[in-house]
């Protein structure tokens, strides 16, 4: 891709690729989001600025910048309109919802996600990885990706409803629609500026799914309110919070917070892992060490919370993992005023894009930036760096709320499936990271099953 080598002259903007008259960089961006912003951190520096028609972006590549929009001025900006895409099936969850709403919420939410509930949550983890690997056999191949998606989204359905989800299939199922609707909207200007109500087939599929999760979820949460019975999973954890007024989260508001889980719960592990494996079988002598320290603190038994501490280079291993092919691979917040960012004026409206993808690959933060290297890890590299040079569950007050979870998830699966299984990628194949509602593997990933 080749940008346009001058920038655009205008002393009250940041620097920037030139753009067209009416659709701006739509064209360069939509083309391949990853190579048109790391083409414009490269040419331009820490602050870029570009247009799509009626949206102007400023994307902001240095950790101070990062910091003065997530932490220092988060109450000037929102999260992005392109969210709204989703509002039909995300209704009002923490991950969309807003101001003193979403704080009420939070807190009520937070501690269903404290390190001693999560605990429990470890068992269920390696129980159903045990189960999945009882499919897998030597010589096996499989889509990696699509194992991996639909392993972590039985864990939370487990997690989140216990046993009462007994349609994992058809969530699973919604889940695809509702992230390949994202996707088609937010990489379509046309797409992306009709609005759902409009009876086109991509949008009534979508509705269709939203209804359907609806008819799902809304019988467990009224069986579980008559019951009065805690399970020890998360939606008996949220049945019990009640806020300052001693108010409890209403049918709705339990419905959003689970689809919100369900979504964000299961994509971040099972695409960290995917990449992983991908990672793995391009460094055997990474994956022989992963192999070691597995066989010298396990010897064969099954991982459990408690082992974590003693499996240092695993959790390494995951850290580099998201570092190279972090899955939330960039956020975007809206002004809700005009204010100013690293010296540049910012109207209402205007866009901040930040990417984990370009910042955990900057040069400044980290030698050899394009190395697979989990041994980086190994000091004090992630106190010497700034905060927002390494931010795989993004930052500030709206931080990932579900990240030990899915540190612990990550961390447990690994563990058990190296344990039984080497995976090797099967040749010939074009793996390529496609930024969509996560980063995916474009035309997936297919692996070869070899049984230790």
């Amino acid at each position: 891709m080749v940008l346009a080598s001058k920038a655009k002259i205008d002393p009250n903007y940041p620097p920037g690729p030139k753009h067209h008259w009416l659709m701006g960089v739509v064209s360069e961006y939509t083309r391949n989001p990853i190579g048109f912003m790391s083409e414009c951190a490269k040419e331009y520096g820490d602050i870029v600025y570009w247009q799509w028609p009626l949206l102007s972006f400023y994307q902001l590549n240095h950790p101070d910048h990062i910091e003065e929009v997530l932490v220092k001025k988060n109450n000037l900006f929102s999260k992005h309109l392109s969210l709204q895409i989703l509002q039909r099936m995300f209704g009002n969850g923490l991950l969309s919802s807003e101001g003193d709403f979403w704080q009420r919420q939070r807190r009520l939410t937070q501690p269903a996600f404290h390190r001693d509930r999560i605990f429990s949550y470890g068992e269920v983890m390696v129980d159903y990885t045990n189960r999945l690997l009882t499919n897998w056999s030597d010589g096996k191949i499989i889509a990696i990706h699509e194992e991996m998606m639909h392993l972590t989204l039985e864990i939370v359905a487990k997690t989140l409803f216990g046993a009462e989800v007994t349609e994992v299939e058809t969530v699973e199922k919604i889940m695809q629609i509702s992230m390949a609707y994202f996707d088609d909207r937010n990489n379509n200007f046309l797409l992306f500026v009709i609005p759902d109500w409009v009876p086109l087939p991509h949008n009534l599929r979508f509705q269709k799914a939203a209804q359907q999760f609806d008819e799902i979820i809304y019988p467990i949460i009224q069986r579980r309110r008559e019951s009065g019975e805690d399970q020890g999973d998360l939606l008996s954890m949220l049945l019990q919070m009640q806020d300052e007024n001693g108010n409890r989260m209403s049918d709705k508001q339990l419905r959003d917070e689970a689809v919100t889980l369900f979504i964000a719960g299961h994509e971040t592990t099972a695409l960290a892992i995917s990449w992983g494996w991908y990672l793995l079988s391009q460094h055997p002598e990474i994956e022989q060490k992963l192999h070691v320290e597995l066989q010298t603190v396990l010897a064969g038994r099954t991982p459990t919370f408690a082992d974590l501490p003693q499996l240092p280079y695993t959790d390494r291993v995951i850290m580099e993992i998201m570092r190279l092919y972090p899955p939330a691979w960039a956020m975007v917040r809206t002004a809700l005023e005009d204010c100013e960012i690293a010296g540049y004026p910012v109207r209402a409206g205007d866009s901040m894009i930040m990417s984990q993808w370009i910042m955990h690959r900057d040069s400044r933060y980290f030698d050899q930036p394009e190395v697979f290297n989990p041994d980086r890890w190994e000091g004090d590299l992630a106190k010497r760096i700034p905060t927002f040079a390494y931010f795989p569950f993004g930052g500030g007050p709206r931080i990932c709320i579900g990240q030990s979870f899915a540190k612990m998830e990550a961390v447990l699966l690994l563990a058990t499936i190296s344990q039984k299984f080497r995976l090797t990628l099967m040749p010939d194949q074009e793996i390529t990271p496609w930024p969509a509602f996560s980063l995916r593997p474009k035309y997936g990933m297919k692996m070869l099953l070899n049984q230790r």
